[in-house]
């Protein structure tokens, strides 16, 4: 059986530092990726997710297969750190309206659900607004909330597919590839957040709340950048590279001896230091390989050079020459190196913190780093429904007989009972 590896506890954040975004109550009815990992970046910077499930089984990605601890998925922890979990039955009328109070006091309300299943419950920005004016509400769909495509289901290698992205990813001689994690969501995700914060923005200067929008279709299509500014620029259709733009030899994946690395001479500077401060080959920087366009004309030429070259050698002794000569130049590494590397160590990107269930769980750090009002100390994503009576009680005011009697007419499903001491 293959070891978990050993995790460091995490460091506390200074103590008293403030946060972006305390005292911003977000209710957060998503589900799967793109919509828990927006509302997992607000909960890093202090705002109150409080994040609404069905009772029967909660968000899909808790029942993923990657890898679980005690029956906690790895997809599940990865997407919903410093969150409050309540579970509610919306086909319940009681359940419904606990969703609504919640929303009156919200400042932000993010929902990822199919077309329409806001609105059946009473839920959608149109019906809540006038209660709570200075709301900002963002749905998160696959190809928008209205229009054509509204209805239609959609999930992030769907979109991938259909926007021309996937068609980029792969080589030339082989079919599209999707990307392994799902990056369409994830950029989503990002997305979202940012039109939150635009969003909140706007209400400080204007006084009002707003609806916000984001498709992953949209977001795919963006995600094309320069390949697609580019066919709309000339008409070409553009193709699979690999591992190097345009095909160029001195950008991508070489094999030493013993082990692959990346390099990344993306320009004739850069290049000519190569060929020169570390291969000893000045006969390489004129000629057929002078400039950046005669090596895109002779790449197969080059790249079967560079490739002989590098095979007679280390790895390592590689790197470190590219390194000494200031050339981007990376590992290629698997996931399992990745995470043992000194880079994420010394930089402190991974961690473990306490857990009711599992005892602890992994910790994956936020990518995004404030001075100021760093990431609150991180809350492992919650059991189903543990926060549901706790939330009641402390943002809605309710009492224990209200409580029970909501439990009673199945508000909270079969799951009432999470989260009672």
């Amino acid at each position: 059986m293959t070891a978990r590896p050993q995790l460091p506890d995490r460091v506390p954040r200074t103590n008293g530092a403030p946060t972006a975004l305390d005292g911003l109550l977000v209710v957060d009815f998503t589900r799967v990726v793109a919509g828990p990992a927006c509302t997992q970046t607000l909960a890093d910077f202090g705002a109150e997710v409080i994040k609404i499930e069905n009772p029967d089984g909660g968000d899909d990605t808790r029942h993923y297969e990657h890898a679980d601890l005690a029956g906690e998925s790895a997809a599940f922890v990865s997407l919903n750190r410093n969150k409050r979990g309540i579970a509610l039955d919306l086909a319940k009328p009681e359940g419904c309206r606990v969703a609504r109070e919640l929303i009156a006091r919200a400042d932000v309300v993010v929902e990822n659900f199919s077309s329409g299943v806001m609105k059946k419950y009473g839920l959608d920005y149109a019906s809540v607004a006038p209660a709570n004016p200075r709301l900002i509400y963002c749905s998160i769909s696959a190809y928008g909330r209205h229009g054509p495509f509204a209805s239609r289901p959609g999930f992030d290698p769907i979109t991938q597919a259909e926007s021309g992205f996937m068609s980029l990813n792969g080589f030339p001689d082989g079919p599209p590839v999707r990307t392994g994690p799902p990056a369409v969501d994830l950029l989503t995700g990002m997305s979202a957040c940012n039109a939150i914060l635009l969003a909140l923005v706007a209400r400080d200067r204007l006084g009002r709340g707003q609806h916000v929008e984001v498709a992953l279709f949209d977001t795919a299509v963006a995600m094309t950048q320069f390949y697609g500014m580019a066919y709309l620029m000339s008409g070409v259709n553009p193709t699979r590279q690999g591992n190097s733009p345009n095909g160029s030899p001195s950008v991508g994946v070489y094999e030493a001896s013993d082990a692959p690395f990346y390099i990344a001479c993306a320009n004739d500077r850069l290049y000519r230091r190569l060929v020169i401060e570390v291969l000893g080959r000045p006969d390489l920087a004129s000629g057929e390989f002078g400039d950046r366009r005669s090596r895109t004309a002779n790449k197969e030429k080059l790249r079967a050079i560079l490739t002989g070259i590098f095979v007679q050698d280390l790895r390592e002794k590689w790197v470190a020459k590219m390194k000494s000569a200031n050339i981007p130049v990376g590992y290629l590494r698997t996931v399992e190196e990745a995470f043992n590397s000194p880079e994420l160590r010394e930089r402190h990107r991974v961690s473990q913190i306490p857990h009711p269930a599992a005892g602890s769980v992994p910790n994956i750090e936020s990518p995004i780093n404030l001075g100021f009002t760093p990431a609150i100390d991180p809350v492992a994503a919650p059991l189903l429904g543990e926060h549901t009576k706790e939330v009641l009680r402390k943002t809605l005011g309710y009492d224990d007989a209200r409580i029970a009697a909501l439990s009673e007419a199945g508000a909270f499903g079969m799951v009432a009972t999470v989260g009672a001491s």
